[in-house]
């Protein structure tokens, strides 16, 4: 049997870590024991056949504030949970440990748990905060800390530095990612995010509305301008926009992939100040085969993934957007759907991802 550990950040709402699930679940069916701690955030809407043990930080709205206070300038929330984790794995033997983070947290208790257990540390970095303006990523969740944006970025980047660097093995999502990382350990390889092939697939699903769909949380740098600005101006009234965000009208993650089917366009919202952004909605939509309208382009890691996979267009142009909305709507009043020729889609597989994973496990973990 091989054991791994593995600790993550916050489970939550829309998509509950979609890489890891996936991760886990395929280390499940080839034979290994998975054992997952986390923070507890939401109330895990999904099946899985491995242990997810949830650590309580927080009591009130009071107790969030104090201690968040106190880990801003003594990494107090990373220490509690390496302790707690370290205390509940003491009898545990386990062949590595693997963190997944989209931050810093838990980034210390994981490079804490191997170094006792003397195993080695996977990292899995899926963002970082100089990938957008301003530390958004975190501050989202924060609105008291907005005055202290760079001394917040600078603690946490201070921290995510000093793990990176202790880490056997890190895996990224993007080339700018493993570009970036690199100049803190030489062993950073890229596996891109992907779609899970058993939910999102082609199918052809007649609508009676043109719908153009966004799914996700929408962050500070991203803008709905230019596709409210086509819309407005094409003027054309079975054309609906079409919004599922936390904060409005979220919708199961069972039923994304049948949303995105029943959609005509799939809507991204990117910006030239981010880099290496590539959106988990991008390659669901990639998966069924839906066209994508990336707006406006970044001119970086996404763009070219969309030229090479012939996605649908990234573009700032208002006449460009409009005539590939136009040419998608045409398609749907003939076809009742609409289906983008996409190729090589199956580079995004999530199976092929999380063989890759597993490759790198066991090189380095001998597994």
């Amino acid at each position: 049997m091989k054991n791994i550990l593995v600790l993550t950040d916050p489970i939550g709402k829309p998509s509950y870590a979609p890489r890891l699930r996936f991760i886990c679940n395929y280390l499940m069916a080839q034979g290994y024991s998975v054992t997952v701690y986390t923070e507890k955030w939401e109330e895990l809407q999904f099946a899985h056949s491995y242990p997810i043990i949830e650590c309580t930080l927080y009591h009130t709205h009071l107790d969030w504030f104090i201690k968040s206070v106190w880990s801003l300038l003594t990494d107090w929330k990373n220490r509690y949970f390496s302790m707690w984790v370290q205390k509940d794995t003491e009898r545990e033997s386990y062949d590595m440990v693997f963190c997944t983070t989209f931050s810093t947290f838990p980034l210390r208790a994981a490079v804490e748990v191997a170094h006792k257990k003397r195993i080695p540390l996977f990292v899995d970095i899926r963002d970082l905060d100089e990938q957008v303006p301003g530390a958004q990523y975190q501050m989202h969740r924060s609105w008291w800390l907005h005055p202290f944006r760079n001394w917040y970025k600078n603690v946490n980047i201070k921290r995510r530095n000093k793990v990176l660097k202790q880490a056997d093995c890190i895996t990224t999502v993007s080339p700018w990612h493993v570009d970036f990382i690199r100049q803190f350990n030489p062993n950073v390889h890229l596996i891109y995010n992907g779609f899970d092939p058993k939910q999102f697939f082609y199918e052809a699903v007649p609508a009676p509305q043109f719908l153009i769909s966004y799914i996700g949380r929408i962050y500070e740098f991203q803008h709905k301008d230019l596709i409210e600005q086509a819309v407005r101006e094409l003027n054309i009234s079975d054309i609906v926009l079409n919004w599922h965000t936390p904060e409005y009208r979220s919708i199961p993650i069972t039923e994304v992939g049948e949303e995105i089917r029943r959609s005509s366009i799939i809507l991204v919202l990117t910006s030239t100040q981010t880099h290496g952004v590539m959106t988990t909605k991008f390659f669901e939509a990639l998966g069924c085969e839906k066209p994508i309208l990336c707006i406006p382009s970044d001119k970086g890691c996404l763009a070219q993934a969309m030229t090479e996979t012939n996605a649908g267009l990234a573009s700032d142009d208002i006449d460009e957007i409009k005539q590939f909305i136009l040419d998608k709507y045409n398609e749907w009043k003939q076809n009742g759907f609409t289906r983008q020729l996409v190729r090589n889609k199956e580079q995004f597989n999530r199976e092929n991802q999380a063989k890759q994973f597993e490759d790198l496990f066991s090189h380095y973990t001998c597994l």
